[in-house]
């Protein structure tokens, strides 16, 4: 019997695993597509643009809202509903902020003369990397959403952690992914 109890406690929860089999996609796709942006850079014709300074700032925004959380998640596992509604609030409202930094972003690319259209170079580039990016970010916030919801709600009492831990390693790729995105088109651009 304690054999059994001991297997049961190794397996990996169904959701925790279909979320690592969709991290590694997402890992593939924009594997792939930085490779085609080194490819494709070292071909004739090829532009570059300067990246906006506010893609700076909203950097130092998605690593704090990792940081908050991981703190949303230790206060969830040890009981701390107020702190953990506290922190879950400032990771959304710190998602919101990262995504609208993104739009003024990329508004600022586009007045600049960076387009989807003309010439080769990096812009198109940006702009597909970078919106798939935005695309994860926004998944991530409408699940936020439901989990700053279930979280305030009173008819929920819920205490698994597994939603949660589920969001955390979430969040926390995303943050990775625009790390290693936001360093690799520093350095290439």
């Amino acid at each position: 019997m304690a054999e059994a109890v001991s297997t049961q406690r190794k397996k990996i929860h169904p959701h925790k695993f279909t979320l690592w089999v969709g991290i590694g996609s997402i890992i593939m796709m924009f594997a792939g597509l930085t490779s085609a942006y080194i490819v494709k850079g070292s071909m004739a014709g090829w532009t570059t643009i300067e990246m906006p300074q506010l893609f700076y700032y909203s950097t130092a925004v998605m690593l704090i809202s990792s940081f908050t959380m991981q703190w949303a998640l230790k206060s969830f596992k040890e009981r701390g509903m107020q702190q953990y509604r506290r922190l879950i609030t400032v990771t959304l409202l710190l998602g919101l902020g990262f995504i609208a930094m993104q739009i003024i972003g990329f508004s600022q690319l586009w007045e600049a003369g960076t387009k989807l259209k003309g010439a080769t170079g990096a812009g198109q580039f940006l702009y597909v990397i970078f919106g798939l990016h935005a695309v994860h970010v926004l998944g991530g916030v409408i699940a936020l959403v439901v989990i700053f919801i279930k979280a305030f709600s009173a008819r929920i009492r819920n205490y698994n952690p597994v939603p949660v831990e589920v969001m955390s390693t979430y969040w926390h790729f995303v943050d990775l992914l625009w790390v290693y995105l936001f360093v690799f088109f520093l350095f290439k651009l």
